[in-house]
């Protein structure tokens, strides 16, 4: 077979697998909005620990006045 035959049928070939493959969804969220979204829950949840830790800490020790 010519080359330039060959390369035409694959050329022909590959845009009607990209014809027939499914097309991504518009409503998955992209990378950056998955990040973004994990980064506040992430920080939330720092938050949230620090506020438990704080409530059940007990309360400082003073020394006895003289």
């Amino acid at each position: 077979m010519h080359p330039d035959i060959h390369l035409r049928l694959h050329e022909l070939r590959a845009a009607e697998a990209r014809d027939r493959a499914p097309r991504r969804s518009a409503a998955r969220p992209t990378v950056r909005a998955r990040e973004a979204v994990r980064a506040r829950l992430g920080w939330t949840l720092v938050e949230l620990g620090l506020r438990l830790v704080a409530a059940a800490a007990p309360p400082p020790r003073t020394a006895p006045v003289a």
